[in-house]
């Protein structure tokens, strides 16, 4: 896959939607076991005939991850993919909303989740799409989220930042590829800071620059 330049990565880039699902995981090796945590998560808190929601669906993974819990308890899947050649390829269960998230009408729904989707968002944005599930969010239910982080400080951060680098390097991403892609992100990727996760969140998941919380209604 080409790796736009510097500040200009897109969703919507044919070659980028193209390779989508083998570029996460090589960029992102710890992909598949979030996924795998997912999972388990959700078969806690989707109910019988419930519905969950997946913020920056891209191309289904995590519809496809808890299709047999969504078969199983005749539960509904609505899935929010903002870019259009994104859409295109979705390939996951459940109706699919072509839409930026913050500008559709949240039904109540169970479980929610939204990865990696989130720091593609203005801080403004995603503080608002945030509140919005939340309001929306049932008794008992729960929102995931799985987001990139900003670096910390001292040298406990330095390790961290290092070891993204490591496993990106070991899952076979080279370091030209690991370069252009930070670069690409400029000003259009902005990692979470943690006062923007909610008080009431548990974290789940923590690997290099990345954390993943449960929100619970």
């Amino acid at each position: 896959m080409q790796i736009p330049s510097e500040g200009s990565w897109s969703f919507d880039a044919n070659g980028i939607a193209d390779a989508f699902d083998a570029h996460v995981r090589e960029q992102l090796p710890w992909y598949d076991l979030a996924t795998d945590a997912l999972v388990h998560i959700a078969r806690h808190y989707i109910p019988e005939g419930g519905i969950a929601y997946d913020i920056g669906a891209s191309t289904g993974n995590v519809g496809r991850a808890i299709e047999g819990i969504l078969e199983d308890r005749s539960a509904k899947l609505i899935a929010v993919e903002k870019s259009e050649e994104m859409s295109k390829r979705y390939n996951g269960p459940g109706d699919l909303i072509v839409a930026d998230a913050n500008e559709i009408e949240f039904e109540p729904f169970d479980f929610g989740v939204v990865f990696l989707a989130a720091i593609f968002m203005p801080v403004t944005k995603r503080k608002i799409l945030l509140d919005n599930m939340t309001r929306r969010l049932r008794d008992g239910g729960a929102i995931v989220l799985v987001e990139r982080m900003e670096a910390g400080t001292g040298y406990p951060s330095t390790i961290s930042a290092r070891l993204t680098l490591a496993n990106k390097l070991k899952s076979g991403a080279s370091a030209d590829d690991i370069i252009s892609k930070e670069l690409s992100l400029s000003g259009v990727q902005r990692p979470m800071s943690q006062g923007e996760i909610p008080d009431n969140a548990v974290e789940f998941f923590r690997l290099g620059d990345f954390a993943g919380w449960i929100i619970q209604g």
